[in-house]
């Protein structure tokens, strides 16, 4: 069994490869973890991550320019069903669009947008930089099982995914008003958070992902 984090030129990848292989060593899960830029790995993964931090366009823009690999994402996401998790701007990316400096395509995997978050209290800085508590939204889901009553995980962003079926959204934290924090459909999860960044909590959500059967 693998898992392949994409290396498209964005993301915390050596922190979130680490944070992978003992997820699977300490489940006793026997996966491979493997950061690959090769579309023909992505292909023959069981699990994709796709990692992401800085802006919406410039990660867009950095998938697109890796030759093959939007055709091997859709063939193992879409065909094969293969579970799929996306993070930060890599959870962001799933969207239709985002409107972070200017207009920017997204994959229109999970409809709605990315944008800024616009908290109702004037004292709360952008972006949302630290830990902050989960509040499950949906009704449970496999990526968050076994998570204390109160789950800490950590944020960086100033934009936000506004799904357009509320269903999609599964959790969302509390920061002058809601803001999304994890996404769900189908074969797909995505975490604004960064799990790899978030201690005991963000491990849990890890060790969910590579047990998870969609």
């Amino acid at each position: 069994m693998s898992v392949v984090i994409i290396d498209y030129g964005s993301g915390n990848l050596r922190s979130a490869e680490k944070s992978f292989e003992r997820a699977a060593r300490e489940a006793g899960l026997g996966f491979d973890v493997k950061v690959s830029d090769k579309p023909e790995d992505v292909l023959n993964a069981d699990r994709v991550v796709l990692p992401g931090v800085g802006a919406f366009g410039d990660c867009a823009k950095g998938l697109r320019s890796v030759d093959g690999m939007l055709d091997a994402l859709h063939e193992v996401v879409h065909v094969k069903a293969n579970p799929f998790m996306g993070i930060c701007v890599g959870m962001q990316l799933l969207a239709d669009r985002s409107i972070e400096h200017g207009s920017h395509e997204g994959l229109g995997w999970i409809a709605g947008e990315i944008v800024p978050i616009e908290p109702n209290d004037d004292s709360l800085k952008i972006p949302h930089m630290g830990w902050n508590e989960l509040n499950f939204t949906a009704d449970a889901h496999p990526l968050l099982n076994g998570l204390p009553a109160d789950p800490n995980v950590y944020f960086v962003h100033s934009y936000q995914f506004k799904t357009v079926d509320p269903a999609h959204q599964l959790a969302t934290v509390s920061y002058g008003g809601d803001v999304t924090a994890v996404v769900g459909k189908d074969n797909m999860v995505g975490t604004q958070f960064h799990p790899e960044k978030s201690q005991a909590v963000g491990l849990q959500v890890i060790t969910n992902f590579l047990k998870w059967k969609p």
